[in-house]
């Protein structure tokens, strides 16, 4: 189990006029969470729910030196979209997405693959994971980071690669191959685990802004998610999908969640309260590896991105407070065609309801469809996100490509491009 030297002194705030590369816009932080992080100090060693305890080895302070890239790993946004952060070969570098620029970068001199990387919010605080042939950290720890004092504060070690890790204000998840652990964040004391289907690709959410967290992950079966919710410690495991799982996102209250298959074609929408399905939307009838899904902050829009190059923003139809009058039939039967739907000119045919349950008209016909779209500029790996201005999509690339694009919801068009960067050409240039 996990086991925590003396307290050592409060983590400070960044001092922005003392490094030129920090911004001062990073969040300040209450007295509350202030004080969750004053335990953290401490290295700590969490041997996968081994009881065995192993002896406490600080984390050694590295140093910091320019690099030039030659891969990129990984490229994230914080809990509310206002920053992004890339692990790279050489370290990482952290950005803001309004207005775009740099806030600062780490690049390691002993090494420096950085493979997971994850903020909390807009603080000092990050979470770091080795990858690459010459990986900063082994690819089974977790390094907690303060930005401020440049060093390691905190470490989870396991038995297997860590495939993801998720942060809350109270609370760090870690997901390995089958495994998830959760720890609070204010004493690293380990609280829960669960137990899934392999999970390669390290698929979780937690909720950001309930005040009880809601955490889904895949569940036992292909196809199947597991919801828990732990003030009520209720578990409701939905069976989403006939295929495995390939994306979900959970709404911001953690009431709402959209998976995807890996076919791609169909996402669903369910209440994480019941497990009632509330709508399904389609993305396309031909088969596609999505990549990112995405909840506005007021569960009205959905973004999907997927390696057919494109995005697509679904509008939502969820009420939450009366479920009975959005609740999708069992079969998963769609409701009638969106007026924007390359296929809305059958619409006259589909009001005979009777028509429609005779199956004479395939499914695909009475599909719900996205009301904007954008195609990404080449073939690399995207994620979105929705930005704080209205009816605004952000969209983070592999390719290093960090496009702000504006939708019109009562058009149907295409999206506007409104702003375009490349992160990776700046960092080489600098």
């Amino acid at each position: 189990m996990a086991t925590v030297s003396s307290l050592p002194p409060p983590v400070q705030h960044p001092n922005t006029s003392s490094s030129p590369m920090l911004r001062p816009c990073l969040e300040q932080l209450d007295e509350q969470h202030k004080q969750q992080l004053q335990t953290q100090e401490a290295a700590v060693v969490q041997i996968d729910n081994d009881p065995k305890q192993s002896p406490l080895n600080p984390c050694p302070t590295h140093g910091f030196i320019n690099k030039s890239i030659s891969t990129l790993y990984r490229v994230s946004f914080n809990q509310n979209g206002s920053c992004f952060a890339i692990g790279t070969d050489c370290g990482i570098s952290v950005y803001s997405c309004d207005p775009y620029c740099e806030m600062f970068r780490r690049y390691f001199d002993n090494g420096g693959g950085i493979g997971i990387v994850e903020m909390l919010f807009r603080s000092n605080i990050l979470v770091f994971v080795g990858n690459g042939d010459n990986p900063q950290y082994h690819r089974n720890k977790v390094i907690i980071w303060d930005d401020h004092q440049n060093r390691c504060i905190g470490e989870l070690r396991f038995r297997s690669a860590v495939r993801g890790v998720r942060l809350r204000r109270d609370c760090i998840v870690v997901i390995l191959e089958q495994k998830i652990f959760i720890y609070n964040f204010a004493d690293l004391k380990l609280v829960h685990q669960i137990e899934t289907i392999s999970n390669p690709k390290g698929l979780c959410e937690i909720s950001q802004t309930a005040v009880s967290p809601v955490l889904v992950c895949p569940g036992l079966q292909n196809g199947q998610v597991r919801v828990d919710h732990f003030t009520s410690k209720r578990t409701k495991f939905i069976f989403a999908h006939d295929s495995r799982i390939a994306s979900f996102a959970l709404s911001h209250e953690g009431n709402v969640l959209a998976t995807a298959s890996i076919k791609g074609t169909l996402i669903r929408i369910f209440s994480t309260q019941d497990g009632t399905l509330l709508q399904e939307v389609r993305r396309g009838a031909d088969r596609a590896e999505i990549h990112s899904v995405s909840f506005d902050p007021t569960a009205q829009w959905l973004a999907v991105s997927s390696d057919k190059g494109t995005v697509h923003v679904f509008r939502l139809k969820v009420n939450l407070g009366n479920q009975d009058k959005t609740r999708t039939t069992p079969n998963f039967r769609g409701t009638l065609a969106a007026a924007s739907s390359p296929l809305s000119f059958i619409k006259g045919m589909a009001l005979n309801l009777d028509f429609m349950l005779t199956g004479v008209l395939p499914k695909y016909f009475s599909s719900e469809w996205s009301v904007a779209q954008f195609r990404f500029p080449g073939d690399s790996e995207f994620i979105v996100t929705f930005g704080h201005e209205k009816n605004t999509l952000l969209i983070l690339g592999l390719d290093g490509s960090f496009i702000r694009c504006k939708f019109d919801p009562a058009s149907g068009k295409e999206m506007t491009q409104v702003e375009i960067h490349n992160f990776l050409k700046s960092e080489m240039a600098s």
